[in-house]
């Protein structure tokens, strides 16, 4: 019987700052380093980051393409799938993982971290948004200290899933 592998989501910004650029290419490692499979949007930023952190330690990188040309992927994604849906393929994204890290975003993160809230996809923030329905903190989005914080309380929460 082979073993089975956790697929855990990185999502974040095309654009980022330098300092969540170096999160998510730790995140990125932790990720490799524990047998999990990233999936992500494949472009730059904090996916890009993330899939350089995860081939440096020798992980399997999947890009859900925005686009019709697998040549927009980042250099370091080694599966890329091309969707041509536009922001329609952050469904897939969320949907295709056990488990959610959210790294830093703009709305495009802020959707799928939606997306992945209500199919009950667990996402854990890392100096991502926070949440508040009608005045009152909203707790849904679980805050991760560090990468090696993040990437443990993904894998924990996605171990019923195997």
């Amino acid at each position: 019987m082979t073993e089975q592998k956790r697929f855990i989501a990185v999502i974040g910004g095309s654009d980022c700052t330098p300092e969540e650029s170096r999160l998510a290419e730790e995140v990125g490692r932790e990720l490799a380093r524990k047998g999990a499979i990233l999936i992500c949007g494949g472009l730059g930023g904090i996916m890009e980051a993330a899939c350089k952190g995860a081939s440096a330690e020798d992980g399997l990188t999947v890009g859900i393409l925005p686009g019709g040309s697998r040549q927009t992927a980042n250099p370091y994604v080694q599966i890329p799938i091309v969707t041509s849906m536009g922001e329609v393929r952050n469904v897939i994204i969320v949907k295709s993982a056990g488990a959610v890290i959210a790294i830093g975003g703009g709305y495009g993160t802020l959707s799928e971290i939606g997306h992945a809230l209500r199919n009950d996809i667990p996402v854990i923030g890392l100096n991502t948004w926070s949440l508040s329905r009608n005045g009152q903190p909203d707790n849904s989005i679980v805050p991760a200290q560090n990468p090696a914080d993040a990437v443990n309380k993904a894998l924990n929460m996605t171990a019923n899933q195997l």
